[in-house]
């Protein structure tokens, strides 16, 4: 099997939902997927958020996060992206923790990398 690495780069809902989406599919299939939040992506980290809204294609992240969260695919959010907008892993969905570039960088040498 593959190993995938989900980076989600915005805080938008159709690229939120679109990568969660990719990252289920390829998780049901058996491959080894990771999560990575940088940037306006870190806001997608915090389980609060609500997940409801609907893309043009109907879907939204509440389709697709969840099936992430239960089945404990690993998310890392930006340390420095999630410190200067004041968010804390306390507020984080369980699977998501602080991370950093050189393991974001360790990640994407060994897997394929889809960036949302």
């Amino acid at each position: 099997m593959a190993n995938f690495l989900f980076v989600l780069s915005k805080d938008d809902n159709e690229a939120a939902t679109r990568c969660f989406q990719f990252a289920k599919i390829a998780h049901g299939k058996g491959h080894h997927v990771d999560l990575f939040f940088i940037d306006g992506g870190v806001e997608w980290a915090v389980s609060g958020r609500d997940l409801s809204t609907k893309t043009t294609t109907g879907d939204c992240p509440q389709d697709y996060l969840p099936y992430l969260v239960e089945n404990e695919v690993k998310g890392g959010v930006c340390t420095p992206c999630a410190n200067n907008r004041s968010l804390d892993e306390a507020d984080f969905h369980s699977n998501m923790q602080l991370d950093g570039g050189p393991h974001l960088i360790d990640m994407a040498a060994e897997a394929k990398v889809f960036n949302f």
